[in-house]
């Protein structure tokens, strides 16, 4: 039985991206030795959207906050770099955020339903 997931983002800088999430984002996590930390993640959710042969199995990270421009806001003052500007889609507000050493992750606030809180085995709708 599946009981969680584990996320990887590739880093050129491991130590700058790492002290991003520990220092930075301030996610807890353990030191599974010589320093190779693994974070708790948020709660999340999975979705599979359409795609081209040419981009079939892309995953991409976004993590999602309740108020974006607060969000914003609060890492802006932790010396995070955003990437472009937000931009407003049907399912939500969006933006990137630069990760040290590890590229851009994206950031959006949800207008849809959430699944991350519902109970194992269940389906709303």
């Amino acid at each position: 039985m599946i009981n969680g997931a584990h996320t990887i983002i590739s880093a050129t800088d491991a130590e700058a991206a790492r002290a991003f999430f520990r220092d930075v984002l301030g996610l807890a996590h353990v030191d599974a030795g010589h320093g190779w930390l693994i974070f708790r993640s948020p709660p999340a959710e999975l979705a599979v959207h359409p795609a081209e042969e040419a981009d079939s199995g892309r995953a991409e990270l976004y993590l999602m906050c309740d108020d974006l421009h607060a969000t914003i806001d609060e890492l802006t003052a932790k010396g995070v770099e955003f990437v472009g500007g937000i931009s407003e889609e049907r399912w939500g507000s969006r933006t990137a955020l630069q990760v040290p050493g590890a590229g851009q992750i994206g950031l959006y606030q949800p207008r849809h339903p959430v699944a991350y809180d519902l109970e194992p085995g269940t389906a709303d709708g």
